[in-house]
């Protein structure tokens, strides 16, 4: 008899319901509770369902929804089935995603009715693609498509099925990057390699007693996707509340009403936080935040850590190509201004344009979670791997004597004005100690005198006015010579990716 896999992603699910049996109170989603008895045995029913459609060991199988308690259930009968999970933000327009369909050769997508007709648009001539599954799809037959539709139901009425049998090197997940700089690259990651990170994060970051977490995290992003693994090594049976999308005021309302120890967000998501009456929910019971995804201000974090005594912000680091996971900071044993402590198996270093040790340089990672390559892209796959496997985040960073690591910037945001280099995140914390601003963007004009220009954009705080001139001045006195923005904008919002990053892109567009 074929092995399972020894690290088969599969097997967390299997694993948990063996260890914790059924339990009422597993998840909350939008006012019903679901529990772990009934996710379990839907996901071995649509994993036989996906089985009886076709689908075989490697297939990939594209995976388009909002937050839900169907999105956990699809990935692991995806695993289950030997298959590959390929998550996909639910607001790429049809271009984008019918790219992810035809790189990645996907046989099914799998999406709700608010999304089905983009992927149906998407779908048209994708050869590979022979099945369109739809969650809550009242008639399928009503459809008009060159791929079958199905609905999920019809999935589910199939028997369970056991684990498809895969390597430990197998890939497990094909995770398409932003595709902020140009067409998205297929991330291959393989089950060990989520498996080794996950659970090295759990290790890492976990804080005893914590059984109640909230998730408004998008789990088709790489932060989201590697939360979800991780809470499948716990020790202790977890209470998730899921959100479908972030909503500060409701995300608070669920923390109090929920008594939430832990949550998981974004930079923007903690900014957001800050705009809402904090004093009108019970917080007490929320003892930390976890950030990651995108540089979080010190500022921010002193913000709210006044304002709910007792919270830690423990602020993270990690990409895509490491399998969501490189270094974070832990409960009691911190720094503000960086990203913790690298987690178990990961190594890392800073270096210059030559390779050559240097601080600030750009951060390498060697762990278990650096990716296998880029999807059917040698020449992509090549510039982000070093010879002998480290990975090139293109990141600059420093670490210090302690170990602890600070992100400065994104290489390829660095402006260089005057032939000095000027990090845009020195700028925007700058500008963000300024009690009348809420959030800061920094980009490079192109200048004809000193190559580039340092430009910021600014939204204020609520209620509040600001001068544009006031707030170059500022920054002046905080930066220095070269540094600080001679150009500012007063802008009503900044620009986010669907993963609610800082989009550097679309500011550029506005100059």
């Amino acid at each position: 008899m074929t092995s399972i896999g020894t690290h088969n992603l599969a097997r967390l699910a299997d694993d948990a319901f063996e260890r914790h049996g059924d339990r009422q109170d597993a998840l909350l989603f939008e006012g019903r509770w679901y529990s772990s008895g009934e996710l379990y045995d839907r996901m071995t029913r649509v994993a036989a369902g996906l089985s009886s459609l076709g689908v075989e060991a490697g297939d990939r199988v594209v995976v388009f929804m909002a937050n839900a308690p169907e999105v956990g259930v699809v990935y692991q009968a995806i695993w289950r089935a030997g298959a590959v999970a390929t998550p996909t933000i639910f607001l790429l327009p049809p271009p984008e995603l019918r790219h992810v369909l035809e790189d990645s050769a996907a046989v099914v997508a799998v999406t709700t009715p608010e999304f089905l007709p983009a992927v149906l648009a998407a779908a048209d001539g994708v050869d590979t693609l022979r099945h369109v599954v739809c969650l809550d799809l009242d008639d399928p037959s009503s459809v008009q498509s060159s791929v079958e539709v199905l609905r999920m139901a019809d999935l589910e009425a199939s028997e369970p099925a056991p684990i498809v049998p895969r390597a430990d090197d197998d890939l497990a997940g094909l995770l398409y990057t932003g595709g902020t700089t140009g067409r998205s690259k297929g991330v291959m990651q393989s089950h060990a390699a989520f498996w080794h990170m996950a659970k090295a994060a759990g290790d890492h970051t976990r804080v005893d007693g914590i059984t109640r977490s909230l998730t408004p995290l998008p789990l088709s992003h790489a932060y989201g996707l590697g939360v979800s693994i991780a809470a499948g090594h716990e020790p202790e049976a977890l209470t998730s509340v899921l959100m479908r999308w972030f909503e500060p005021a409701r995300s608070l309302a669920l923390i109090a009403e929920h008594r939430i120890e832990r949550a998981y967000m974004v930079p923007s998501m903690i900014q957001l936080l800050l705009t809402q009456d904090l004093d009108a929910h019970d917080l007490g019971a929320l003892r930390y935040i976890a950030s990651g995804a995108a540089p979080l201000s010190p500022e921010v974090i002193n913000a709210i850590e006044e304002r709910l005594p007792g919270l830690q912000i423990l602020e993270g680091y990690g990409l895509t190509e490491s399998a969501t996971f490189v270094s974070s900071n832990q409960y009691g044993n911190r720094r503000v201004g960086t990203v913790g402590l690298p987690f178990p198996g990961v190594e890392v270093m800073t270096v210059d344009d030559d390779g050559q040790p240097a601080d600030p340089g750009e951060l390498l990672v060697s762990s278990p979670g650096v990716m296998q390559g880029y999807w059917n892209d040698g020449e992509a796959t090549s510039a982000a791997l070093t010879d002998d496997g480290w990975l090139r985040t293109g990141d600059i960073a420093t670490i210090d004597d302690d170990g602890f690591l600070s992100i400065i910037d994104r290489k390829k945001d660095v402006i260089i004005r005057g032939g000095f280099n000027v990090y845009p995140r020195d700028v925007e914390d700058a500008l963000m100690e300024h009690p009348a601003v809420a959030m800061a963007g920094v980009v490079g004009q192109p200048d004809p005198d000193k190559g580039e220009e340092v430009v910021a954009f600014v939204r204020p705080a609520p209620g509040v006015d600001v001068d544009p001139d006031d707030l170059v001045a500022w920054a002046k006195g905080r930066l220095g010579g070269y540094r600080y923005p001679r150009i500012v904008h007063v802008v009503d919002a900044l620009p986010l990716t669907p993963v609610m990053k800082l989009d550097r892109k679309a500011l550029r567009a506005r100059l």
